[in-house]
């Protein structure tokens, strides 16, 4: 049995995966949900980066988790990345579902202007999307009415704040699922831990919020890579 703990991206709490715990559960695994500091019903806590790294950890040592399968969305790729180091044997496996993925000493907004980075910085939160955004990632407009509703701000600190790692982020074993609709090929950064012989890929047909679009698709990947 395998323990998920389960990280959405940006603006979204743990409710983004009610349509993928179920299947986990139904198959005999744990699946812990999490909610990071500063968004959803925890919007009013401060949080930058690594007190997403914690929010992750904690779930594993406060449950005692063990064979733990850390799963990390969009933004969240880069304190899940790091959270998966710090539990050190409690790790099964990490995987990036069409994710960012951390680099030590960078952020989320490394590659942003410095102009970009200033006004996130002095507005204090990076704003959800608007409907108009999901347009083309195989969402209906049922599934993105949802998305919408349920978003909060995210954080600006969480996306300025570095990354800290101690050891390559290749050795971990990890999943990598690209979704097809976001882009047909991984970033440079991913396809270059992709070399790695402790890294999966696997495509998904799909846009870039699978847990809404592709479920029971993105549940089947899940119960695979506890396999390895």
């Amino acid at each position: 049995m395998a323990e998920f703990v389960l990280v959405a991206g940006a603006w979204l709490g743990s409710w983004a995966w009610d349509d993928v715990v179920p299947g986990l559960r139904e198959a005999g695994h744990g699946a812990h949900a999490v909610t990071l500091s500063g968004v959803a019903e925890k919007r009013d806590v401060p949080a930058g980066q690594q007190r997403h790294v914690q929010d992750i950890v904690d779930v594993v040592l406060q449950g005692d988790l063990r064979d733990v399968v850390v799963v990390g969305h969009s933004y969240s790729g880069i304190p899940v990345g790091q959270a998966a180091e710090r539990i050190g044997d409690r790790l099964r496996r990490a995987v990036f579902v069409d994710s960012n993925v951390p680099a030590d000493g960078e952020s989320f907004t490394s590659g942003w202007s410095e102009a970009q980075a200033a006004a996130l910085t002095e507005r204090g939160f990076w704003p959800p999307l608007t409907a108009e955004d999901y347009a083309g990632q195989g969402l209906s407009a049922a599934e993105i009415a949802r998305i919408v509703a349920g978003s909060t701000p995210h954080p600006a600190a969480s996306l300025t704040e570095p990354a800290v790692l101690s050891r390559p982020l290749g050795e971990l074993p990890a999943t990598y699922v690209k979704c097809l609709l976001d882009g047909e090929t991984p970033s440079r950064d991913v396809a270059k831990l992709l070399e790695s012989d402790r890294w999966q890929l696997v495509e998904l047909d799909t846009g870039h919020w699978p847990m809404f679009s592709r479920p029971q698709e993105l549940t089947t990947i899940l119960l695979e890579a506890a396999k390895d």
